[in-house]
């Protein structure tokens, strides 16, 4: 007689997977799973083996597989059969288009925003990111190191935190905030209008942002001076914006170039950037004439006005604006620092609803934190103290570039002097723009960073030039760095014989 046949042995499946050593184990066993599915080594259906049996494998305690195994039903990975086991769950196709490059394919093309926004991105070029090593660095934009004002402000930022309300922002800006920014409008700048129509924003970069969103349909023109603020220009261009350039010669843009019909122009009246003209009164009055009678649009960048070496800061194009046609924009990147994200945007009452609106939308209001810590900093009178004190600092270091340019360069460069702002703008008197990038280029190997004027340019400008900045080194270095400027000058042929 024949016995009963043996039982057989349950054989346990095979799982090739290997830990990564990151974090606790049952959290790497968790990812090396997930992977193993979702590659589709492990497919729908398969039984995944005891728990047992793969800490026995893997050398790892079973309670930690159990926790990873309950963490896997409990995301739908696995299911669990009374008495069979643990299976893998059928998710669905899980294959994913691999590139030989690696790059995942996109399940749907990228947006038209999106493909602007790449094509013209220019990250790696934002002041202060680059040319770091550089001895003596001449960009544009680097901050006005001030140990005053970062103790004062560290104070500020302590005292608005003790105080601070954690609800959401008002979206249109702190009201304290908003009314210190009128009164000192009124002061400062020839601007008068009610914290009603204040907008707070987090820099020049989002208003303008915001004004493509409420003004703008793609295809509409929007004027820029020609040369400009490129941030400007790769803002409105990606939101689809058709941007034509506008003549500047020695007193700014030149309103009979003009375009008969525009939608929008953005202009730096108070100091052209980046030339350093003044945009004088008869011209203000053309450039709203002009908005008035197209029904335009005008966008004030007022981005230094505050800096002004011979006089009191020239009246606001806001100022002489009747009827409502003038966006007004102001920043606090130059005036104190460019890590605070703050701005604002003195609207007219039309437009206000709509772009507060688009803020909210954007992202419900700036920090509250910091518009608070402003206020009270302009409230106690201690932002004017500083605009004083960094104003006596970039007197000295702006005598500094011109004392050696004139010493050093001789009459190889022609500067524009508009006793404004934070920066110089010195044309090449002999040679074209492929010189002066090489002149630009030479430079850096001798440790000066020197930026040409064309980038800023939607056509190369009649003639090369430099955009030198003087705000972010002190006088003495500023004084050598113009000696090594002349001998850069020399190396590359620039200087003209006649010169000593």
């Amino acid at each position: 007689m024949w016995g009963a046949p043996p039982a057989r042995k349950q054989v346990e499946p095979i799982l090739y997977i290997q830990l990564d050593g990151q974090g606790p184990r049952y959290a790497q066993l968790i990812r090396a799973l997930k992977a193993a599915i979702l590659e589709s080594r492990i497919t729908a259906g398969a039984r995944i083996p005891a728990s047992r049996a793969l800490a026995s494998e893997l050398g790892i305690s079973r309670n930690t597989v159990i926790a990873a195994y309950d963490q896997l039903q409990a995301e739908g990975f696995l299911v669990g059969r009374v008495g069979a086991g643990s299976f893998v769950a059928e998710i669905g196709n899980r294959s994913v288009p691999i590139h030989e490059s690696g790059d995942i394919d996109l399940v749907a093309p990228l947006s038209d925003f999106a493909r602007r926004a790449l094509v013209l991105d220019d990250g790696a070029r934002i002041p202060g990111r680059q040319h770091l090593d550089l001895r003596y660095n001449l960009q544009y934009g680097l901050p006005l190191t001030n140990t005053a004002l970062a103790s004062a402000w560290r104070r500020e930022i302590s005292r608005a935190a003790d105080r601070a309300e954690f609800d959401y922002p008002d979206a249109q800006g702190l009201p304290a905030l908003r009314g210190q920014i009128c009164d000192y409008l009124a002061r400062r700048r020839g601007v008068s209008a009610a914290p009603e129509n204040i907008l707070v924003v987090s820099g020049t970069q989002q208003a303008f942002a915001l004004a493509s969103r409420v003004l703008l349909e793609a295809g509409d023109t929007v004027v820029l001076e020609d040369p400009h603020y490129r941030g400007a220009r790769q803002i409105f261009s990606t939101y689809g914006a058709r941007v034509r350039g506008v003549r500047v010669d020695q007193e700014g843009l030149v309103p009979s170039a003009l375009p008969h019909r525009a939608r929008l122009a953005v202009v730096t009246p108070s100091h052209q950037f980046p030339t350093g003209a003044l945009l004088p009164l008869a011209r203000r009055v053309e450039l709203l004439d002009w908005a008035v009678a197209r029904h335009a649009w005008l966008i004030e960048d007022d981005y230094d006005g505050e800096f002004r070496f011979g006089g009191r800061p020239l009246a606001a194009l806001k100022s002489l604006d009747n009827d409502g046609r003038v966006i007004y924009i102001g920043s606090y990147s130059k005036t104190l620092f460019p890590a605070l994200r703050l701005g604002y945007m003195v609207l007219p009452t039309s437009l206000v609803a709509a772009f507060r609106a688009a803020k909210w939308l954007e992202d419900r209001g700036s920090n509250t934190l910091e518009q608070a810590a402003l206020a009270h900093f302009m409230a106690s009178g201690g932002f004017e103290r500083h605009l004083r004190r960094a104003s006596q600092t970039l007197r000295a270091r702006r005598a500094a570039m011109l004392g050696g340019l004139r010493k050093h360069a001789g009459d190889a460069v022609e500067v524009v002097d508009s006793n404004a702002g934070m920066h110089l703008a010195a044309w090449l008197k002999t040679g074209n723009h492929i010189d002066c990038e090489r002149l630009a280029a030479h430079a850096r190997t001798r440790g000066l960073g020197l930026y040409t004027i064309a980038p800023y340019s939607l056509q190369n400008p009649s003639r090369p030039g430099l955009l030198l900045g003087y705000a972010g080194l002190p006088p003495a270095d500023i004084e050598a760095a113009m000696k090594l400027f002349g001998r850069c000058l020399r190396e590359s042929g620039l200087i003209a014989s006649t010169s000593p």
